[in-house]
C-alpha cells in the first residue's frame, strides 16, 4: 500500500516509515521541512494523492489553549485532502485516558482530534498510547532546581516509542478499526517512584520530593493514564534505560 505519513520525520513517525517500507509498502513522509502545511493547507493536496492511507502523528507546537484551535484546523485540512483523495483509512495516535483530563488543555485538544476524525467522512482507527518512556527526561526539568525533582505519585505505564511506532505501522497497514486501540508498556509505576529509578540509572544525585502539586500530571485523577487491558508492548522501563 502506498501511505502518507504526516509529521513523517518525528520520533515516532521517522520510525512508523521505516517499519511500515521494511513490511513492504510505499510509505512516504511528509511535514514542513518537506514543503506540506498541515495549517496552511500547502502541499496537502499532493502530499495524499494516491494514498491508501493517511497517517497524521503531527503534534501541537504549544500545549496550550492554542492546542484546540491547531488540532481543529490540521484535521479540518487534513480530512478535506484525504477525502479529495480517495483516501481509504486515515490513523491518528493519541493518548490513553485523554478524555479524562479535561483539566488539562493538550488533553482536551486531543480529545477534539479524535471526535473531529470519528466524526469525519474517511473510515478511521485510533490508536491511543500509554506515556512516552522517551519524555520522562522533559518531566523531571519541569519541576526540578539544583537538588530536588518533584513529582507526583501519578500511576504511568511507559511505553517505548519503538513499540509505539510498531502498533502504529501494524494499524495502518490493516482494515480500519473505526475505533481506538489502547497500547501500553508492561508495567505501572508512580511517577515519582519512575522519577528516582531515572535518576539513580543516570548517576543524578538530586532527591525525587512527592509532591502531589508538582507538574502537569498533577491534574490527573486516578489511574487513567493507564490500562491494564491494553495490548501490553514487550520493553521493559529498565531494558529501555540500559
Amino acid at each position: 500500500m502506498k501511505i502518507a505519513v504526516i509529521g513523517g520525520t518525528g520520533l515516532i513517525g521517522s520510525q512508523v516509515v521505516r517499519d511500515l517500507n521494511a513490511a513492504g509498502h510505499e510509505a512516504v513522509p511528509h511535514s514542513k521541512s518537506t514543503g506540506v502545511d498541515i495549517i496552511s493547507g500547502q502541499g496537502l493536496d499532493e502530499a495524499v494523492a494516491g494514498a491508501d492511507v493517511v497517517v497524521n502523528l503531527t503534534n501541537s507546537p504549544t500545549f496550550d489553549e492554542a492546542s484546540l484551535a491547531f488540532f481543529q484546523t490540521s484535521m479540518d485540512n487534513l480530512l478535506a485532502a484525504a477525502q479529495k483523495g480517495g483516501v481509504g483509512h486515515f490513523v491518528v495516535l493519541s493518548i490513553v485516558g485523554v478524555d479524562q483530563v479535561p483539566e488539562l488543555d493538550y488533553y482536551r485538544a486531543k480529545a477534539l482530534q479524535e471526535k473531529i476524525l470519528a466524526a469525519g467522512p474517511v473510515p478511521y482507527s485510533i490508536v491511543r498510547a500509554t506515556q512516552f518512556m522517551d519524555f520522562m527526561d522533559a518531566v523531571l526539568s519541569w519541576t526540578a532546581d539544583a537538588d530536588t525533582v518533584r513529582l507526583p505519585a501519578t500511576p504511568i505505564q511507559p511505553i517505548a516509542s519503538k513499540d509505539v511506532a510498531a502498533a502504529v505501522a501494524e494499524v495502518a497497514a490493516g482494515a480500519p478499526l473505526n475505533g481506538i486501540r489502547n497500547i501500553a508498556g508492561p508495567e505501572i509505576y508512580p511517577l515519582d517512584e519512575l522519577g528516582r529509578i531515572t535518576l539513580s540509572h543516570k548517576g543524578d544525585s538530586r532527591t525525587v520530593v512527592t509532591d502531589p502539586t508538582a507538574g502537569m500530571f498533577a491534574a490527573v485523577k486516578g489511574d487513567v493514564l493507564t490500562d491494564k487491558n491494553a495490548r501490553l508492548a514487550p520493553t521493559s522501563y529498565a531494558e529501555w534505560l540500559s
